[in-house]
């Protein structure tokens, strides 16, 4: 059975940094694109950022460009997102996810005073 596994969230004041991580079992993210997604109260889902296989590909969320950095090591099936300058507004529950059909269980992020 594949699992996706996120930690590294928190509370965390307005311009601090966080790092995401996502590890995987059961199978090999080496050849899936992975991504982040990530869920505000009251809110839909939405893409943050997204990796190809290779990372040959990146895309991120225009709200989250030069702050969020997505990467990823296929070798420790796992992936990251750093989260550098957090506003109040990026308070949400972060999802990994592979080749968008396993997901993983989410990681609340609380950027507050």
């Amino acid at each position: 059975q594949v699992q996706l596994v996120e930690s590294g969230g928190g509370l965390v004041q307005p311009g601090g940094s966080l790092r995401l991580s996502c590890a995987a079992s059961g199978s090999a993210i080496s050849i899936y694109w992975m991504g982040w997604y990530r869920q505000a109260p009251g809110k839909q889902r939405e893409l943050v950022a997204i990796i190809t296989s290779n990372s040959g590909t990146i895309n991120y969320k225009d709200s989250v460009k030069g702050r969020f950095t997505i990467s990823r090591d296929n070798a420790r099936n796992t992936v990251y997102l750093q989260m550098n300058s957090l506003q109040p507004e990026d308070t949400a529950v972060y999802y990994c996810t592979m080749g968008g059909t396993v997901w993983g269980q989410g990681t609340l992020v609380t950027v507050s005073e």
